[in-house]
């Protein structure tokens, strides 16, 4: 009798783990199925940019707005105006009235950046799952996903992007990069 008594802790904190991993069993393919159900919209930007070069951060800020499945314009207000659409297979940018046009299959640390950035809003697992080795943490209510470069190339320039947020909204994404310098992109939903 005693013998059943002691194996009882046990198999009440076994219940309780496996009730508290059911409760909390999201996935990466319901966070990026919650994405692609987001209509777009705008938002509002700080980038704060973290470089070894420098005393201190650069910091930007301004909106954004995501039309799905594929455009995305970022208007920088400070320090200086700027614009740049994502748009398809290129990227626009515009500042001191000049405009640059890059096709993205020529750029391949700016096709790492777009396509994460895309990819998430989008909510396309195929196209992540392609790139990156993805390792999500935490509940619905708030999320930690970890990308990790699959392409060498490419990983040799960034390091890791960590994105988090709560249900089908993305809070923040952080930008490591392979030579140390980071870069954070807090967003805050705009409401209509």
């Amino acid at each position: 009798m005693t013998h059943r008594w002691r194996s009882l802790p046990i198999a009440l904190a076994a219940l309780w783990f496996c009730s508290s991993a059911a409760a909390t069993g999201f996935d990466v393919a319901q966070l990026m199925s919650a994405l692609a159900r987001q209509p777009g919209g705008l938002a509002s930007f700080v980038e704060t940019r973290h470089m070894a070069l420098l005393d201190k951060p650069l910091v930007r800020t301004g909106e954004m707005r995501y039309t799905p499945p594929d455009k995305l314009e970022m208007r920088t207000l400070t320090p200086k105006p700027e614009r740049m659409l994502l748009e398809r297979d290129s990227l626009t940018l515009e500042r001191d009235q000049r405009r640059m046009r890059i096709r993205l299959g020529s750029r391949p640390e700016v096709l790492a950046f777009v396509d994460s950035v895309r990819g998430l809003l989008a909510g396309d697992i195929a196209s992540m799952e392609r790139s990156y080795l993805m390792q999500l943490q935490g509940p619905a209510a708030r999320w930690v996903l970890t990308l990790h470069p699959k392409d060498a190339e490419i990983a040799g320039l960034v390091q890791r992007i960590t994105v988090t947020g709560t249900e089908a909204q993305i809070r923040t994404i952080e930008y490591q990069q392979a030579d140390g310098d980071r870069s954070v992109l807090a967003i805050e939903p705009v409401k209509p």
